[in-house]
């Protein structure tokens, strides 16, 4: 049976994916867009068979007609909590306005749920909207990929390759850290949607590393020595970040302030899934630390 699905978000980087995941399972999808949106990025989902709806959130009825018919609403919007709060409470709202049974929200990072509030700006918007919506009589799934794996190629601490260093923080030399492909995260999203499954949180990761296992995939695959260190004990690391924010309040309206890409690394080395739900689904062709590594590390 055809799946109507509708995505929020879906020129970003991730949303084009996903929506393409979903077409290639047979969805039948259409794609929340603002007038202002990249038209480069309109036309591929339009060439993909996606259906395009300009809408105003600023026009809450335009949100409940592109809700009509929809099984699934997925969110992959990215930004502060004019978007996370105002703009998904908006999506909310039209969903259960117009019926729609099932919403995935922009939950794909780290699982928070664990993590202690404050520690994490980004991770407190999607808190409090986890709050809001699971008061609220639809079905919700937050799918935790961990990081994205790109995030491997922009020289942070965890991988620098300018420098050839690896580092960590406290004992967590051997703390596996878990990683996802955008393309990935976009299959499994897919399959969660046509699948229609019920748990309320998901947890995935193409592969889980730690920093004295990179260096030795590193090693294996260039014969290249990266040098692993510890940078500091993870209350220092925690002082340090509160420090940086407190000196950079412009930061507050940055989606990706320095503070806050520590944050993340902070919260990555503060928790870990039990167990993951690679499995759930069949023929999910995961990539390998090896494979991706191999993508972008020179010999």
């Amino acid at each position: 049976m055809e799946k109507n699905i509708l995505v929020a978000g879906a020129t970003g980087n991730l949303g084009l994916k996903i929506c393409t995941a979903l077409i290639n399972r047979g969805a039948k999808v259409k794609a929340l867009v603002r007038e202002q949106s990249d038209s480069d990025k309109v036309k591929i989902l339009t060439e993909a068979g996606v259906e395009i709806m300009q809408v105003n959130y600023g026009n809450p009825e335009s949100i409940r007609e592109a809700c009509q018919d929809v099984g699934c609403l997925v969110s992959a919007l990215a930004g502060l909590g004019d978007v996370i709060l105002d703009t998904q409470k908006i999506l909310l709202d039209a969903a259960l306005h117009s019926g729609v049974g099932h919403f995935i929200p922009s939950d794909f990072c780290t699982d928070y749920t664990g993590l202690i509030p404050g520690e994490n700006r980004n991770f407190d918007l999607r808190r409090a909207f986890r709050a809001h919506i699971d008061s609220s009589n639809i079905k919700v799934t937050s799918i935790f990929n961990g990081a994205f794996a790109d995030i491997l190629k922009y020289n942070t601490p965890i991988l620098n390759l300018k420098s050839k260093t690896i580092a960590y923080w406290g004992d967590k030399a051997d703390w596996k850290l878990d990683f996802t492909t955008m393309e990935n995260t976009a299959e499994f999203t897919a399959a969660s949607v046509m699948n229609g499954h019920s748990h309320r949180d998901l947890h995935i990761a193409s592969f889980q590393i730690s920093p004295n296992m990179l260096h030795q995939e590193i090693l294996g695959l260039t014969n290249q020595d990266f040098f692993v260190h510890k940078l500091s004990e993870m209350d220092e690391f925690a002082a340090s970040i509160k420090k940086q924010r407190s000196e950079n309040p412009s930061g507050e309206n940055e989606l990706y302030a320095k503070w806050q890409q520590a944050q993340y690394i902070y919260s990555m080395y503060s928790t870990q899934p039990q167990m993951l739900d690679n499995n759930l689904f069949a023929n999910l062709n995961w990539t390998t630390a090896p494979e991706y590594l191999k993508s972008f590390i020179k010999r």
